[in-house]
């Protein structure tokens, strides 16, 4: 398990003269499933970011040597015991070399009730099928919703690796930034979940 650095407790000052400080929002934990050219630079924008990340793929020798202070590597030839270890709130984000390796994910991610996010690198026709085989699968059809795919900001059409990666992680903090908004207002139960 991925300890949550200290730095989450630490009040922070807005301003020369601000005498008010602010506590901040404990980091995201993100689940980075694949090692691929858009999983290397998720990484790269990752390691910058308020979060700690476990980075999972078989494949270990596609990781590099030298990874972010923040991130875990997680070289596992089982996969989905990592979502059922990942603590509530995750942030999954599903981008394998393998399209049944994605759904047995997706099954699994979905199974949860309690992440923060899941997001999945795909087109809008691999969204329709997984939707099919999730609901043949016995997932409750109104909580598609909750799996994010295509994913990262829309109006990004460039599909280089680190545009990808970019649009991910604006995505990501604004997923954040709305469930921030909606804890301090206490309307969280109130959240409606859109389509994509």
């Amino acid at each position: 398990m991925v300890q949550v650095p200290s730095f989450a407790e630490m009040p922070v000052q807005i301003g020369r003269r601000s005498s008010h400080a602010t506590r901040l929002p404990p980091p995201m934990h993100v689940v980075l499933f694949g090692a691929g050219h858009v999983g290397h630079a998720l990484i790269a924008l990752l390691g910058r970011l308020p979060c700690v990340v476990q980075w999972v793929d078989e494949r270990d020798e596609l990781f590099p040597d030298e990874v972010p202070a923040n991130v875990q590597i997680e070289a596992t030839d089982t996969p989905d015991a990592i979502v059922d270890a990942a603590p509530p709130g995750a942030y999954f984000l599903v981008m394998t070399h393998n399209h049944a390796l994605d759904f047995s994910l997706a099954e699994r991610i979905m199974r949860r009730r309690d992440f923060a996010y899941f997001g999945m690198i795909g087109s809008k026709t691999k969204r329709v099928k997984f939707e099919r085989r999730l609901i043949d699968r016995g997932v409750d059809a109104q909580r598609l919703c909750e799996m994010t795919c295509p994913i990262g900001v829309p109006g990004i059409v460039d599909k280089a690796p680190p545009s990808i990666a970019i649009a991910v992680c604006a995505e990501l903090l604004q997923v954040r930034s709305q469930q921030i908004s909606l804890a301090d207002h206490g309307s969280a139960q109130d959240a409606v979940c859109v389509s994509a």
